[in-house]
């Protein structure tokens, strides 16, 4: 009756090649109640979890990665039904046929999971939060 809320978005792949931010992005995410199902720093990887990972409910993607593009991945993540946060500096133009929203680098870890929260209201057949992070895009219409 009192315990923790089920959410609808629990394991997550991070796909990310600065090693610090995802370090410090696994570890938040951790500490926060979520399962990494994986921290991968290249396109092939990636493409590797999303083909065999038994479940991931959110991609957090880089767009540029040291061996490609992360659209690569955002297309495979979304032909399987796997939403996709960008979290990069400069969001894609295409993001919004494949992901759910964007988030700006650099951001405060509260606001990557304000995104996180959002994406699973939406995903949830719920309105969004009315205020948002600030460098967060939601993109309703793809979740």
């Amino acid at each position: 009756m009192f315990g923790k809320k089920k959410r609808r978005i629990e394991q997550l792949l991070i796909v990310e090649d600065e090693p610090l931010v995802a370090f410090d992005t696994e570890h938040f995410l951790r500490e926060s109640g979520f399962e990494i199902v994986g921290t991968v720093d290249k396109v092939a990887d990636a493409l590797r979890h999303i083909q065999h990972a038994v479940e991931i409910d959110l991609v957090l993607l880089d767009v540029n990665l040291a061996d490609g593009s992360g659209i690569d991945v955002a297309k495979a993540a979304h032909a399987r039904g796997i939403q996709i946060l960008f979290v990069t500096g400069n969001c894609p133009g295409d993001a919004r046929a494949l992901a759910a929203g964007c988030l700006a680098k650099p951001y405060p870890q509260r606001d990557l999971l304000g995104a996180i929260e959002a994406i699973e209201a939406v995903v949830d057949g719920k309105k969004p939060p009315k205020r948002l992070p600030g460098s967060f895009s939601l993109f309703a219409q793809a979740a």
